[in-house]
């Protein structure tokens, strides 16, 4: 959403069914696609979201019960650089991304803390950190992860507080704040008409 607020026309694309997606949308491998350079031709840039568990916090006590998720951040870094298109990799603060910029809710006034690191091969600026004027514990943010681990759950809160109305709950764990993508986008802009 946020890319499209910044004037982007938006396609996705996910191995699961998406039905609350508010853009036009393509179930598919997201590594097939990637490969399909006459596909990726349509398209002026490329930003992936590979799945976050691998470097998640709690990946750690997944792995002491047998859970082991994939590592497809560096198999999707390979193909986005062979793409030679312009490229926005998101994931968790935790991830091994290559001089990330690093967003939160604080630097765009929302109620939630969802930190996210953005790898690019385009310049997005580092915006400056705002220290959060207030807590999660006192009920100032909220944070978004899996059934609400700081005692917020409601839907109607995390909504709020992320800037989405369009999601469900699951749909929202897995969401960032459409003002990082807008910020991201406006950045952009100026830079993939020049290349």
């Amino acid at each position: 959403m946020g890319y499209s607020q910044a004037g982007f026309k938006m396609v996705g694309v996910d191995l699961e069914p998406q039905p609350n997606y508010p853009f036009d949308f393509i179930q598919a491998d997201a590594l097939n696609i990637l490969q399909d350079n006459e596909f990726l031709d349509q398209f002026d840039f490329i930003h992936a979201s590979p799945p976050c568990q691998a470097f998640s916090r709690v990946s750690l006590q997944w792995r002491e019960k047998g859970i082991v998720y994939p590592d497809l951040l560096e198999p999707i870094r390979d193909l986005l650089i062979q793409s030679g298109k312009p490229f926005v990799i998101e994931n968790v603060q935790n991830a091994p991304l290559l001089y990330p910029v690093y967003l939160e809710g604080p630097m765009f006034g929302l109620r939630v803390i969802r930190r996210r690191l953005f790898e690019s091969n385009l310049m997005i600026p580092q915006p400056p950190r705002v220290k959060p004027s207030g807590t999660v514990s006192g009920g100032q943010y909220v944070t978004v992860v899996g059934h609400g681990c700081d005692g917020c759950g409601r839907v109607d809160v995390w909504k709020e507080a992320m800037g989405i109305n369009w999601m469900s709950k699951k749909e929202l764990t897995q969401a960032i704040p459409p003002a990082y993508t807008q910020y991201i986008g406006k950045h952009l802009l100026w830079q993939i008409p020049f290349l």
